[in-house]
């Protein structure tokens, strides 16, 4: 029984352990930080709270009902002078009116008819639910770029340990090989140094690279939302240059950038209306039902045989008020509302203009990028090229080792050349994206 158990704890260590190295795309890595990050999941929760927005500005346009109660007593009643003579009483009277104990239990009605704030309200509340709904999409696209980025600079990263690791086997060989032929009397004790010293630079190269990875993926968890002690392991794929219509044209309202400005300005118009709105009249409805009761005691479950007294009273208004004269506040808070206003339209001509710039220089960018990438790749291959001729020559006594190590250094110079293209080209397709609003594409495709 011990022994089954046992196995099946095996499988699913073995199991959980496969899960946790699971090849992660980066339409996975992008998946993850939009259900994970906090920044997305904040601007989830802004759109939940806009419409709780929404409610409390529909509250103020529907029927306001109250229940009232309350309980007095009176130690000392408050006496009043009056004419006697009412009483058959010639003279001054001072009386005390009223009862030691009074309660009181009613309901109450209030319906506003016309308040053109309130109807601006509501609208305004509605368009912010339409702005937190555009400041997520920015947010996620803000998420998408951040994890992009890292996850190709993770790539590179260990595509150049993948080319040291080649290069550290090669060397390595040509190094045993050196050392053979010292043993045999056909190589100097220098030849085999030099290359110790060469394959001891390779080595150092190795570990600087392990640890630039193993930082910049924790970057990346961090900019997914992934426990930074989690393991993750990139594919290794070629990365296709993807051509792109040079003759596009840019339209600003691709933008989130632009389109919350854009609903930030119809949010000031609003509230620059809800202001003007302060010069109109309001009109309401009210209405109350009360039940009161007055004695010497208590009132609550006692009757007029017990000295208390039960009656009920209601009434029913129409409430018009008719702002004449506010001390020009209306007229400063409309005043603001248009500063606010223009200072808005200048934000968008600025923004417009720096969206024009984004596009103008991501499409120059991509195009040396691409220029660059070709032409490292074949700069690349011409070096590995070399370095085999030369490393077939040197084996048969036609190179120097001076010839042999500089080839290796070349073609090593070239490999990272390559890989850093590899990079500047990634990252200038992601800000070409972004230029024109289709970085969701990355998870779309």
């Amino acid at each position: 029984m011990n022994k089954i158990i046992i196995a099946v704890l095996l499988l699913l260590a073995i199991e959980s352990n496969a899960q946790e190295n699971k090849s992660l795309t980066l339409k996975d890595a992008i998946t993850y930080a939009l259900q994970n990050k906090s920044d997305a999941k904040r601007a989830k929760y802004e759109i939940a709270n806009s419409e709780y927005q929404i409610q409390e500005a529909r509250s103020r346009a529907l029927p306001q009902i109250s229940i009232n109660g309350g309980v007095t007593y009176n130690p000392i009643l408050q006496t009043t002078v009056i004419d006697g003579s009412t009483f058959g009483a010639p003279g001054t009277i001072q009386a005390a009116l009223g009862q030691d104990w009074n309660s009181i239990a009613g309901i109450s009605f209030n319906q506003t008819l016309f308040d053109q704030a309130v109807f601006t309200g509501l609208k305004a509340a509605k368009t912010t639910r339409e702005f937190y709904q555009i400041n997520e999409q920015l947010t996620e696209e803000q998420v998408i770029e951040n994890v992009s980025n890292n996850y190709y600079q993770v790539y590179v990263l260990r595509q150049q340990i993948a080319l040291v690791e080649t290069n550290l086997e090669t060397t390595t060989k040509v190094r045993d090989i050196v050392k053979g032929q010292l043993e045999n009397g056909l190589a100097k004790q220098i030849d085999l140094d030099r290359m110790n010293v060469n394959l001891s630079n390779i080595k150092t190269q190795k570990q600087q690279l392990l640890n630039a990875v193993q930082l910049q993926e924790n970057a990346l968890k961090f900019y997914m939302g992934m426990p930074i002690s989690a393991s993750i392991t990139i594919p290794e794929e070629e990365f296709a240059v993807t051509p792109f219509n040079n003759q596009d044209s840019l339209n600003p309202n691709n933008r989130s950038e632009f389109q919350l400005l854009k609903k930030q300005e119809e949010l000031l118009t609003l509230q620059k209306k809800a202001m003007i709105a302060g010069y109109a009249p309001t009109l309401s409805l009210s209405a109350n039902y009360n039940y009161l009761g007055q004695g010497d005691q208590l009132p609550w479950f006692a009757t007029p045989s017990e000295g208390v007294y039960w009656s009920d009273f209601s009434s029913i208004g129409l409430s018009l008020r008719i702002p004449l004269f506010t001390g020009f506040g209306t007229r400063s808070k409309v005043g603001q509302a248009n500063v606010q206003l223009q200072i808005l339209q200048e934000d968008l001509k600025d923004t417009q203009l720096a969206l024009d710039l984004d596009y103008e220089n991501a499409r120059t960018q991509i195009s040396n990028s691409i220029i660059t990438l070709q032409s490292q790749k074949e700069n690349m291959e011409l070096a590995e090229e070399i370095q085999r001729n030369i490393n077939n020559n040197y084996l048969q006594g036609l190179a120097s080792l001076t010839d042999l190590l500089d080839a290796e250094n070349a073609s090593i110079e070239a490999q990272n050349n390559y890989t850093s293209a590899v990079l500047d080209y990634k990252l200038a397709e992601i800000q070409l994206l972004k230029s024109k609003g289709e970085l969701k594409t990355l998870i779309n495709n």
